[in-house]
């Protein structure tokens, strides 16, 4: 059998190569879409709990309730997204790194505060109701999240941006954050899901259309829900991308 000339041996090498450049996305139109998503996912939480579930208020009621999933899903999903791939932008991977620094604290720090008023509202309205606090997976999973959030602020904050943390230390905790980010991360989108499925269980039943017979509420939301997570999968695969990540020769950064 007459071997394959140079030209059908390299058929398969060119495919490859194009097929690979079919499937590359520059990061520009993928965080496009990407905050696209975001902003989807905060409209549909907001509209959720605007048409189904009566609207917002700060009296204690359902309504004060409804101020959780909004502040959840925009404070511990989308904003923290985003602060999570600050430094995947082309831009971070030259010139000083202290501006981009203080933008993805700062973007973390407001997600925490709005994680922090979503779980004020829910325990006003747990308080006002008498209703048990933390009996729920939904709840403790939550709360330790929250709580992994704020030590991995506070530790990076020490670690990153105060003048006096050691070169040494940065370059053992860097890796520690960056593995707890996307944990976090994960985490922030099981309990927005698992939050969802909760409500809808509590929700659909004694006088509407029961879950079970998938209403349009439960339709919405568990898309919601799925929107959630994608969003969640999207960012955690660009932070694993190597050809996203910061080139990491100016290991010096300490020194800002």
């Amino acid at each position: 059998m007459a071997a394959p000339s140079d030209e059908e041996g390299a058929v398969g090498p060119r495919c490859h190569h194009h097929s690979t450049a079919m499937l590359d996305v520059s990061f520009l139109p993928f965080c496009t879409f990407l905050g696209m998503l975001g902003l989807l996912c905060m409209a549909m939480v907001g509209t959720w709990c605007q048409h189904w579930r009566g609207g917002f208020s700060l009296d204690g009621s359902s309504r004060t309730f409804n101020w959780h999933p909004v502040l959840m899903v925009t404070g511990l999903v989308v904003l923290y997204g985003a602060a999570a791939l600050v430094y995947r932008i082309p831009n971070t991977w030259s010139g000083p790194k202290l501006p981009w620094k203080v933008l993805h604290s700062s973007l973390a720090l407001g997600a925490f505060v709005l994680t922090v008023l979503g779980l004020m509202a829910v325990f006003c309205f747990h308080n006002s109701q008498g209703t048990p606090n933390m009996y729920s997976l939904h709840s403790w999973m939550g709360l330790a999240t929250v709580l992994l959030f704020s030590c991995q602020w506070a530790a990076g904050f020490g670690a990153f941006l105060l003048p006096w943390a050691p070169s040494w230390l940065r370059a053992l905790y860097k890796p520690i954050h960056v593995f707890f980010g996307s944990t976090i991360l994960m985490l922030s989108v099981a309990s927005c899901a698992s939050g969802i499925n909760e409500k809808l269980f509590f929700s659909l039943k004694n006088g509407t259309t029961e879950y079970k017979l998938l209403p349009a509420e439960a339709v919405f939301a568990n898309t919601l829900g799925l929107l959630i997570l994608i969003f969640g999968v999207l960012v955690v695969a660009a932070l694993a991308r190597p050809s996203w990540k910061r080139p990491d020769s100016d290991s010096p950064d300490s020194r800002q």
